[in-house]
C-alpha cells in the first residue's frame, strides 16, 4: 500500500513516515500545497493524508483536485481544526475520515487499516479469489489454504496487481508504486520483470492459476476471472 502524507510540520511527517514504514507501507510526503498537487497529478496512491492548513494553500482544494482526477483510494484529513463545522465540511468534501491533532500514531494506523478494508476489501481484513486468499491485516497470502512465502516487495506487488484486477498496469506504474520517490534513481525497470517472475513462479509452484499475464511492450495484468 502506498501512502502520501501532505503535512507542513516536518517533525510530524518524520514521525508518521517512520511509524508507517515499520508497518510495511510505502510512503511519500509533500510539505506544501504546490508539492502535493504535483504529486497527485503525476503519481498514484492508495491512501492520502491531508492537512487542511498548508503554508501556500488549502487542503480542501487538494481534495477537490483528487475528486476531479477520479481518485479511487482513501482520503484522511489530519488537522488541528476541531469544530463540528470543520469535520462536517471535511467529510462532505469527499474525505473518508477526519483525525484531529494531536493524535497517537497507532490510532492513525488503525484508521488507515479500516479505510483499506473499506476501499479494497469490502470491510473485511481478508479477501478470497478462487484458490487465492490475501489477509491484509497480517500481510499473509494463502493458496489452497497453504501459506505462500513472499518478500515484502512481492507481497506489495501482488496486492497492487490484485486490487487492479483486469487493468493493464505499466512497468513504470508498478516501479513507482513499489519504490516511490526512490524510483528516480533507477536506470531501468528491469527489476520489475524480476519481481514479477519470482512472484509468478512462487504462485504457480503452490498450484495457483497463472493470474499474472504479461502485456508485451506495456506491463502486466491480473486476470479478473
Amino acid at each position: 500500500m502506498k501512502i502520501l502524507i501532505i503535512e507542513d510540520e516536518f517533525e510530524l511527517v518524520e514521525s508518521i513516515l517512520s511509524f508507517l514504514k515499520n508497518e510495511g507501507y510505502t510512503c511519500e510526503y509533500a510539505l506544501n500545497y504546490e508539492a502535493a498537487i504535483e504529486k497527485i497529478l503525476l503519481y498514484t496512491y492508495n491512501i492520502i493524508l491531508v492537512d487542511l492548513n498548508l503554508p501556500d494553500g488549502n487542503g480542501f482544494n487538494i481534495i477537490k483536485q483528487l475528486k476531479t482526477k477520479n481518485f479511487e483510494g482513501g482520503i484522511i484529513i489530519v488537522s488541528a481544526r476541531n469544530t463540528l463545522d470543520d469535520r462536517v465540511t471535511g467529510l462532505n468534501s469527499g474525505a473518508d475520515d477526519y483525525l484531529v491533532k494531536p493524535f497517537f500514531l497507532p490510532e492513525l494506523n488503525a484508521r488507515i487499516k479500516s479505510l483499506i478494508r473499506r476501499v479494497n476489501f469490502k470491510g473485511s481484513n481478508s479477501v478470497e479469489f478462487n484458490e487465492l486468499k490475501i489477509n491484509n491485516s497480517e500481510r499473509l497470502v494463502y493458496i489452497h489454504n497453504e501459506s505462500l512465502d513472499l518478500t515484502k516487495t512481492e507481497y506489495d506487488l501482488l496486492l497492487f496487481l490484485f486490487t487492479n484486477k483486469g487493468r493493464v498496469i505499466s512497468k513504470e506504474s508498478i516501479a513507482e508504486h513499489l519504490w516511490g520517490d526512490y524510483i528516480d534513481m533507477a536506470d531501468s525497470f528491469d527489476f520489475v520483470y524480476t519481481h514479477v517472475k519470482n512472484l509468478r513462479k512462487k504462485m504457480l509452484d503452490k498450484g495457483a492459476c497463472n493470474y499474472i499475464q504479461t502485456v508485451y511492450g506495456v506491463g502486466y495484468k491480473f486476470i479478473a476471472n
